[in-house]
């Protein structure tokens, strides 16, 4: 499925290992590969504004759809013309399907404990397990918000991320946990592999009837027809099931690859051996996105697989835990660190070590935190007060540093 408005050109390559350098073109903006996606699951990246984030190098941001279809709705964000546009982002998005947090969020107790009063057939305070239901047309499951009902298909998930306006949308998957048995991860692979091809004729079908209604349509009609879809790679860490995966996928020609049902407990010498696997099968002039990955080494370590996009909620966690990135090295000398130790530490503001430390977090870091020479000590007085601001200021500086590792990779290549 190739659409006009969405073009990726790999601008250069590396001798030494598959790293290279290129850029995504969609109708919203240009973004520059390798990319790191700040993510926003409600439609905002936790404590940091739009604007902040164009300023730090924001290309392209994450939004969920399991958490933008239970609030504020989907149909609410399509009247604002798109998730775009109603967060005032205004620039590429991405969704994934929301499969992975139905299956996350189904063993954590629900929010409002009133339910025990409204539905009176259901232990509450068993884990949620029983309440995530899989058939082969999609998936059945309650609202981690206040129990309701709901049920996914692939078919709705393309039209939910429709209506959300995403210039790259994610099909249902199936994520097994990393301590599923290899007869559960098959099954997975299956319904993944039968949902994709569902949901690729979906998306096909309402981009055709969307066309057939040009002389009616209004401004959603353009972010429908230059939406497209990528195929999700399943199969834990089982080499054989990620082949088969991949290779199925491949069959359908879709603009690019995510590989999925990583980062979720295996090792990290398990997750690089799959990416390393699947950087020998999937094609080369198609995008490749690593879902939920991940710390600024696992991310290099990654590139040099040939892996082009990146997201993951650390740098705004770790910020709202006190947590900051910093390079451990006065020499950033990526070429060559990037094959021996980890280049990053994380510098826990919480501890009493910094409570007289006049420094900034890095002195070499251009961030507003360390710009404005904010030092270690009223971060850490910030931090242990639970003051917003100290989540603002850590969240900053953790996100322009993944921004500077993304502009240093690309150099790499094109040096």
């Amino acid at each position: 499925m190739q659409n006009c408005n969405f073009k990726f050109k790999i601008n250069k390559t590396s001798n030494e290992s598959s790293l290279r350098s290129g850029v995504i073109s969609t109708p919203r903006g240009k973004i520059n590969t390798p990319v790191f996606m700040p993510v926003g699951t409600v439609g905002a990246v936790k404590t940091v504004a739009p604007w902040e984030l164009r300023g730090l190098g924001t290309e392209i941001i994450l939004g969920n759809t399991y958490h933008l279809y239970l609030r504020p709705g989907e149909k609410l964000i399509e009247d604002f013309g798109g998730l775009a546009e109603f967060n005032r982002w205004q620039g590429p998005t991405l969704t994934d399907s929301g499969g992975y947090q139905v299956f996350s969020l189904r063993e954590k107790k629900f929010i409002n404990q009133n339910l025990k009063f409204k539905i009176k057939e259901e232990n509450l305070f068993k884990e949620k397990k029983s309440l995530v239901k899989i058939s082969e047309n999609g998936i059945e499951f309650r609202s981690y918000l206040d129990g309701s009902k709901h049920f996914f298909t692939p078919e709705k998930v393309i039209d939910i991320q429709l209506a959300i306006g995403s210039d790259i949308i994610m099909p249902l998957d199936v994520c097994p946990p990393s301590i599923a048995l290899k007869s559960e991860v098959k099954k997975a692979v299956g319904l993944s592999i039968k949902w994709l091809c569902r949901s690729k004729e979906h998306l096909e079908s309402r981009i055709i009837n969307y066309k057939l209604e040009m002389k009616n349509h209004d401004s959603k009609f353009i972010i429908h027809n230059s939406t497209v879809l990528f195929g999700i790679v399943q199969g834990g860490i089982y080499a054989d099931l990620r082949q088969y995966c991949a290779n199925e996928m491949i069959k359908l020609n879709l603009p690019g690859y995510a590989i999925g049902g990583l980062a979720v407990g295996e090792s990290q010498s398990e997750m690089l051996e799959i990416v390393n696997l699947l950087d020998g099968i999937l094609p080369k002039d198609k995008p490749r996105y690593l879902m939920g990955v991940g710390t600024p080494d696992d991310i290099i370590k990654a590139t040099k697989a040939g892996v082009d996009m990146f997201d993951c909620v650390l740098p705004t966690r770790m910020a709202r835990h006190g947590v900051a990135y910093k390079y451990k090295f006065k020499n950033k000398n990526l070429k060559f660190k990037i094959r021996k130790e980890k280049l990053f530490e994380e510098i826990n503001l919480r501890k009493s070590q910094y409570q007289e430390d006049k420094n900034p977090i890095d002195k070499n870091c251009q961030c507003p935190a360390c710009k404005e020479k904010f030092s270690r000590a009223y971060l850490h007085h910030l931090v242990r007060e639970k003051e917003i601001l100290g989540m603002r200021l850590l969240a900053l500086h953790n996100l322009h540093t993944y921004f500077e590792l993304m502009r240093e990779i690309r150099s790499l290549v094109d040096k």
